[in-house]
Parts: structure tokens; sequence; C-alpha cells
């Protein structure tokens, strides 16, 4: 398979006036085109600090990458210049965040925020990007879509604003998308259409996707593979399926135990 992102014994610490944290130590994974490879683990556990290290988005200071690469496309985006990082960002590489609502603008219209993506990063004609909304809206899965874009975020639905954010970040076709706890906002019916969604997309695009979650439920239904993380290690990778059926760590046995089962009658 054709691996896009590749992390290779990624470190990262927080130098604080208490000391230091070290919140990814010696992490490698890798992800290739069409794949969705799930990190997981409980709060605390590294995920978030390694999937903003993809698009070295932890804030500096008191970020520190102590250790390791981050190589997309055998770049080490550890090494780039602000304006080489400029161009990665929303073109190779894109994100899509836990709350919706916090990462679209209020005050412009979905359509109009949708067309400023390609008008930043890949510098559209005006024309252009406006032509690539409604087709963009579609494909997300929202019904009406030149309705749609038309509207303020307010006026739609968390599951609606949630397609909107990967509208969003689909829509400059990037190499690599990066969904971080996507779903955690919204209810259990469209958690698991919202994520579906993520999977299908990147097949369909051989985009490599890098799904991040607390959750081992959703992983079986939408993952290949999976890399469970415990206090900022990598403690165990493999096939999702072999990983959860026969989990080889205690702590991803923990995990799975903690999940909720549905018990019938």
């Amino acid at each position: 398979m054709n691996t896009i992102l590749e992390i290779n014994d990624l470190s990262v610490e927080f130098r604080l006036g208490t000391g230091t944290v070290r919140a990814v130590e010696n992490v490698s994974m890798h992800v290739a085109a069409g794949e969705t490879l799930a990190v997981v683990g409980e709060s605390g556990s590294g995920k978030t600090a390694t999937a903003l290290s993809v698009l070295r988005l932890n804030p500096a200071p008191p970020c520190v990458y102590s250790g390791g690469e981050v190589l997309l496309d055998g770049r080490d985006v550890l090494t780039l210049s602000e304006k080489e990082l400029r161009a990665v960002r929303g073109n190779d590489v894109a994100m899509i965040f836990q709350d919706p609502m916090t990462s679209l603008n209020p005050l412009v219209k979905v359509g109009a925020q949708l067309a400023e993506v390609l008008r930043v990063h890949q510098g559209a004609s005006r024309a252009q990007a406006r032509a690539a909304v409604v087709p963009a809206l579609s494909e997300a899965g929202i019904p009406d879509p030149e309705h749609r874009a038309g509207q303020y975020p307010h006026q739609l639905s968390g599951g609606l604003r949630q397609r909107v954010m990967i509208a969003m970040a689909l829509i400059g076709r990037p190499r690599v998308l990066i969904a971080d706890e996507p779903t955690t906002a919204l209810d259990v019916t469209v958690q698991a259409q919202i994520l579906d969604l993520i999977a299908e997309l990147g097949r369909r695009h051989g985009m490599a996707v890098l799904l991040i979650t607390h959750d081992l439920g959703v992983v079986a239904e939408v993952a290949d593979r999976v890399v469970v993380l415990n206090q900022g290690r990598a403690v165990e990778t493999g096939d999702v399926m072999d990983v959860l059926t026969d989990p080889a760590d205690d702590y991803t046995r923990a995990l799975l135990r903690a999940t909720p089962r549905l018990e019938l009658p």
C-alpha cells in the first residue's frame, strides 16, 4: 500500500513553569492511501497531541517536539518553515475538530466559508470557489445543498454542522484527513452516520484517514487498523479485528471492558 503519512518515534513535551510534561513518547504509526487508522485511548493518553503534531498545531511554546519525525510523502513536517507549513495545512492535510460550532464562523454563511477555503488555500477565483460549494455539500450528505449554502451555522443541526466541517475539510482534496473525536457532541445514530461517511469518503478519494477516538466501540465499524495509546505510549497496534478479538495488552483489554454493550434478554 502507498503510505502517505508516517510517524516515527515521535516525542512531544510541554515545558511549563511547574515542570515538563511528556505528552507523547516514542510513538510510531503509519497510514496509507484509502486506509482509516484509528488512534484510541482515554483522555490524556496523547491522542490529540499526536494528531496536532501532523500539522504542527500544538501551541509552541510550551510545546517542544523533542524527538522523532512526521513524514508526509517523505517530507518531515517538523522541519518545514512556516511558509511551507501554510501550504501543507488545508491542502495536503485537513482536520475535522470535535465541536463544529467553535470551528465555523457564526457570522458567515456556510457556502461563503467553504468558498473561502478554496480561495485561501488554492488561489481559486470567486467563481471557481462558488461553483465547488454545492457539490461539496452534496457529497457530505447534506440535503438541499443549495439552500443550506445560504444558511448560517446556527440554523443547522449538530449533525449538519459536522457534515459542513467534512465538506470544508474535503473541498481541497487533501491527501490526509485527521478527524479528532468528530462525533463527541452528536447522538448515537448521527455518530454512526458521520463516521461511516468519513471512512467512505476516505476510500473513495484515496485519502489517508487518521481517526482519533476514545471509543473502541466505533472502531470496528470504520477503521482498518488501530493504535492504542496509554500515557503517551503506543501499547498496541494492528489490524482492527485482531486487536479487538485478541488484545495483547492489559490496557486494551480494560478499554474493551469499559465499552458499553447491549445486553439482550
